[in-house]
């Protein structure tokens, strides 16, 4: 059907569609006649209608934005932007690993608490000594690999693997030392730790965390371990459940030391208190033993002089 022709007269309107034109100020030679060739009063109305609707649009649009407070405006996308970065060898690394420890292991953690005040004002009697022996500072991670040697002798099932349907007991100690890197953590051994004196454990720690900022560190050094300890304590952390390092067994997760109220021999007294977690892997280690072992962990950490009877 031909679209309709525009009225060129008032003559082709009828008086009703002419008074409304009228009144609204219509020029009847824009207006559309319908059937007949007759503009009418429908086709005037329509007419006004459709002038008024797109000015009600910009009109209610222009009065939302400015009713829209400035933090709900669109973002342009200028800040919006992505950044695509390849992972590096070590984090793809790192990945694998992770999901190799999650899809591998039946991973179970759990807790105690250590009061670290006679740890601590033992290091504050002998450090002035054992930096002058020994060249560097006495630390606590030290006291935790003889700690953790320790419990590994009373519960060496901590201190193994799994090899197909055997159980791979390790009759020496090989302590990782897990180490924050900008690249990501890396895991170097302390090879016979239990060999190890105090003063040796910390220079080696030492020397393990300035060539892991160097990117010096030997690939020897990452290879193996029979046990690892990692501190989030050292970034804040209070609490947290490690992950394994495959193929082994254990973890022990040391924290932030935090002041707390705690009863002593029935007084409330404020001691620097740390959470500890292990996790471990159930298919060869149960909870007993898991829970043993964090807690002769918390007896020699407390009576550090047993330490010294440890080696």
């Amino acid at each position: 059907t031909p679209a309709p022709e525009p009225v060129e007269s008032s003559h082709k309107a009828t008086p009703v569609a002419q008074r409304i034109a009228a009144q609204h100020q219509v020029d009847l030679s824009q207006v559309r006649a319908g059937d007949g060739g007759k503009v009418k009063k429908a086709d005037v109305e329509q007419f006004i209608n459709q002038q008024k609707a797109p000015q009600t649009n910009v009109a209610t649009q222009q009065s939302a934005k400015q009713a829209e407070p400035p933090e709900f405006l669109l973002q342009t996308d200028d800040s919006r932007k992505e950044e695509r970065i390849r992972m590096s060898r070590r984090r793809q690394t790192i990945a694998k690993r992770l999901i190799e420890a999650q899809s591998t292991a039946a991973m179970l953690t759990t807790f105690n608490e250590i009061d670290m005040h006679a740890v601590m004002e033992f290091r504050q009697r002998h450090k002035e000594t054992f930096k002058e022996k020994f060249g560097v500072s006495l630390g606590l991670s030290s006291f935790f690999v003889k700690a953790t040697i320790g419990a590994l002798k009373a519960f060496p099932y901590l201190n193994a693997e799994i090899q197909d349907r055997e159980i791979v007991l390790k009759r020496y100690y090989d302590i990782g030392i897990a180490i924050g890197a900008e690249e990501g953590l890396v895991v170097p051994v302390l090879r016979d730790a239990d060999r190890l004196s105090f003063g040796e454990i910390e220079k080696q720690i030492r020397e393990f965390a300035k060539q892991s900022q160097e990117g010096t560190l030997a690939i020897e050094s990452l290879i193996g371990g029979t046990f690892t300890i990692t501190n989030g304590g050292v970034y804040g952390s209070l609490l947290s459940t490690p992950i394994l390092n495959p193929p082994q067994v254990g973890i022990l997760g040391l924290h932030g030391i935090k002041e707390r109220p705690v009863v002593i021999n029935g007084e409330i007294v404020i001691r620097p208190m740390m959470y500890v977690a292990l996790t471990y892997d159930h298919r060869i280690v149960d909870g007993r033993e898991a829970v043993q072992f964090l807690v002769r962990v918390k007896d020699l950490i407390e009576d550090p002089e047993k330490l010294l009877l440890e080696g």
